[in-house]
C-alpha cells in the first residue's frame, strides 16, 4: 500500500554504512538508506520485509540527511523496497547540498524523481520498466535465475542507451548452478561483465 506522503518526508526501513557488494562500484564504502514500500514484489527479493510500509517509518527528510552528513562515505546509496515509489526530489537536494554522490537502485517502474549521480536499473520481468530508464540509467544489472533470463537481458540491453554498463548477476539462491552459464554466456557476449553479491560471501552487514 502507498501511504501518501509529502516529498518532506519518506520511510526509512533501515540505514546502515558498508561496502557496496553488488554491481559497477562493488567493493566501495556506501551509506545505504533502504526506503520501505514496493509494488513489484519480484520472488527472489531478499528484502521481502521492504515491501510494506507503516506510518512509523516515516521521517523528515532533514533528519535523515543530518544522520548520513555524519558518516564519511561519499557515495549515498537509496535502494528500497522500490524507491521510486516516492517523491525523492527534497531528499537528493539536500544531498547534493552536503556534497554527497548519490547511486538509485531502482526496477524502474516509476517515474523518475530527483537528481542522481548513478542509476542502476534491474528491471524485473512481472513489472517491466518504463521506456524513460533505458536513456538515463548508468548500470543495467539483471538477474539471472533460468537460463530463459538470458533472452530478458538480451531484450533490456537493445534498449539501453549505448554508454550503460551491462551486468548479469546470478540469483543468490542460484548461483551454483547458474554461475557456469553466465560464464558460458558471457564468453560468447563480452559486452556483459558478471556481478557477485560478495557481501553475502564476506558476511558483510
Amino acid at each position: 500500500m502507498k501511504i501518501e506522503r509529502g516529498s518532506e518526508s519518506l520511510p526509512v526501513m533501515e540505514s546502515f554504512y558498508s561496502i557496496q557488494g553488488e554491481g559497477y562500484h562493488s567493493g566501495k564504502p556506501a551509506y545505504f538508506l533502504r526506503l520501505a514500500g514496493c509494488d513489484v514484489k519480484c520472488k527472489w527479493c531478499d528484502v521481502k520485509d521492504s515491501w510494506s510500509i507503516s506510518p512509523d517509518q516515516y521521517q523528515d527528510v532533514n533528519k535523515i540527511v543530518n544522520k548520513i552528513d555524519k558518516v564519511s562515505s561519499e557515495i549515498i546509496v537509496i535502494t528500497g523496497g522500490e524507491p521510486l515509489h516516492h517523491n525523492l526530489s527534497n531528499l537528493t537536494s539536500a544531498l547534493r547540498k552536503i556534497g554527497k554522490k548519490i547511486h538509485l537502485e531502482t526496477s524502474g517502474t516509476e517515474p523518475l524523481t530527483g537528481e542522481f549521480d548513478w542509476v542502476c536499473l534491474s528491471p524485473k520481468q512481472n513489472k517491466k520498466p518504463l521506456d524513460d530508464f533505458f536513456e538515463i540509467a548508468n548500470e543495467l544489472k539483471i538477474v539471472i535465475y533460468r537460463k530463459n533470463d538470458f533472452l530478458w537481458a538480451e531484450r533490456n540491453a537493445s534498449k539501453i542507451n549505448k554508454k550503460a554498463e551491462l551486468i548479469l548477476q546470478p540469483e543468490w539462491s542460484m548461483e551454483k548452478r547458474i554461475n557456469p552459464e553466465i560464464i558460458k554466456f558471457i564468453k560468447l557476449n563480452p559486452k556483459w561483465r558478471i556481478s557477485l553479491q560478495t557481501h553475502k560471501y564476506l558476511d558483510v552487514d
